[in-house]
């Protein structure tokens, strides 16, 4: 920045530096309206990216409508569901069942003969682990690799327990201690018959040191307690008899998992029925998802006349084209077939404004009395003019969030126009500097000049009066 030399021209009491700000402060009057510019630019784009969000949020609404999962909710309920609880996957169709609970399953549990004194080794030798089901007291492997784990003379039964456990095995190892000793205590990761187990142990002598009451053999299952055996869940539904190897029965029923809580002493009733309240809860979310976006281009579009001030997008043709090709695809004709063919017709009309309202009533009544035709109204892929409208909503707002679609168009003019502001306010800037230091540099001269008149001035005066003195 320029600077001056001197207060005033020829120190005339004039304050130079107030006049060159206020000259260049005159001439930095458009790049001000520059920012200002700049700043409503960047306003919108904030506008657009908030509108562009609420059409994802549209776009999302309309995919679950025009999803076939979205139309097949399905209410289950238990007459008790502390014995009983159930569920069902969309499109189950509507039934009815009892269900009596003669006994839960388990898992198998052991308990090993008693090691003392507590706290001592064992023995050495392999502890080897199979799991199969219990019947009539013979174990039948289940056909799976067993697991070997090796024990040293010095391990401990926690040392031991520490080992199962360690070796991601199908059981969970445990130790209790009481009067009697300490036992490894075993348990099952799983219920069910086939989900048992069986252990035995090879302490590398003659075969019948593997089942004596001695060293690793103490901790075999034939030389234990079984405290609770492996069972399977059983049931009866409608008075068929069923199993689980587990609580949960999914493949009992087509569609229907029910869990038993609780041996029953009557029957407990599931039914599934068709879940309309789902439906309507889409159909609510759509229309609020539509809302929010008229709302805001209604808000950013219009013009206030009493008080002569208008909304940021006010006459901005691309908002407009969007509000308006979204009003389009919400009011448009469906000829899929059926009774219903507009909104309208399934009680969601469009208010002043252009919001829509929904009556839940007359929404409920066709959802219960033609749910194919309501759904065909929304989801219908017929093509064209036989297109649901969810359809075709979810048409277009993948159209206008695609990569070259509407919301990419308008960023991409946003963020040009910011390139060419901030260029702009740089010229500007060049301009001011520029002017500020020229006419620094004149007011200078010019001060350097009075200056010099000043001085040629007080010698004249000097001069004129050593001449009146003279000639008086």
């Amino acid at each position: 920045m320029a600077t001056i030399s001197s207060p005033g021209l020829a120190t005339n009491g004039l304050d130079v530096k107030s006049i060159i700000s206020q000259l260049v402060a005159l001439e930095k009057r458009p790049l001000d309206t520059l920012k200002v510019q700049a700043a409503t630019v960047n306003t919108k784009i904030s506008a657009f990216g908030q509108i562009k969000s609420l059409v994802s949020t549209l776009a999302d609404a309309a995919g679950s409508l025009t999803s076939l999962t979205g139309w097949n909710g399905v209410a289950t309920t238990s007459s008790d569901s502390k014995y009983v609880s159930a569920s069902a996957v969309g499109g189950t169709l509507p039934t009815s069942f009892k269900v009596e609970v003669q006994s839960l399953a388990q898992a198998q549990a052991t308990a090993s003969a008693p090691v003392l004194p507590v706290g001592t080794a064992v023995g050495a030798g392999t502890l080897r682990l199979e799991q199969g089901a219990w019947l009539a007291g013979v174990f039948t492997s289940g056909g799976g690799q067993a697991l070997d784990i090796a024990v040293t003379a010095s391990d401990t039964l926690s040392d031991i327990a520490s080992k199962i456990n360690g070796a991601n095995a199908s059981v969970t190892a445990t130790v209790l201690t009481d009067a009697s000793g300490e036992r490894l205590l075993l348990r099952s990761k799983a219920t069910g018959e086939a989900a048992g187990f069986n252990l035995t142990v090879d302490e590398g002598g003659v075969p019948a040191d593997n089942t004596d009451m001695t060293g690793l053999s103490r901790l075999t299952t034939l030389n234990g307690t079984v405290s609770q055996a492996g069972t399977d869940a059983k049931a009866k539904v409608n008075g068929i008899a069923v199993t689980s190897a587990t609580n949960t029965f999914d493949k009992t029923i087509s569609g229907v998992t029910f869990k038993v809580e609780q041996i029953t002493t009557s029957p407990i009733e599931i039914t599934v029925s068709k879940d309309n309240s789902a439906v309507q809860a889409k159909v609510d979310a759509f229309v609020k998802a539509y809302n929010d976006i008229n709302q805001l281009l209604q808000e950013a579009t219009k013009y206030d006349a009493a008080t002569k001030s208008a909304g940021l997008l006010q006459g901005d043709s691309t908002a407009i084209t969007l509000q308006n090709v979204l009003r389009t695809a919400i009011q448009s004709v469906s000829t899929s077939g059926g009774p219903f063919q507009r909104l309208a017709d399934i009680g969601i009309v469009q208010e002043r404004g252009g919001n829509l309202s929904v009556d839940s009533s007359k929404l409920s009544k066709a959802l219960n009395d033609n749910p194919d035709q309501v759904k065909d109204l929304f989801r219908s892929t017929g093509g064209g003019a036989a297109d649901g409208i969810a359809v075709r909503v979810k048409a277009l707002t993948t159209n206008l969030l695609s990569n070259d679609g509407f919301f990419k168009s308008k960023d991409d003019t946003l963020q040009a126009s910011l390139k060419r502001n901030d260029k702009d306010q740089q010229r500007a800037n060049d301009r001011v500097d520029a002017f500020e230091q020229r006419i620094t540099r004149q007011y200078n001269a010019l001060d350097k000049q009075m200056s010099s008149l000043n001085g040629l001035n007080a010698y004249i005066a000097q001069q004129v009066t050593t001449w009146n003195k003279s000639t008086g």
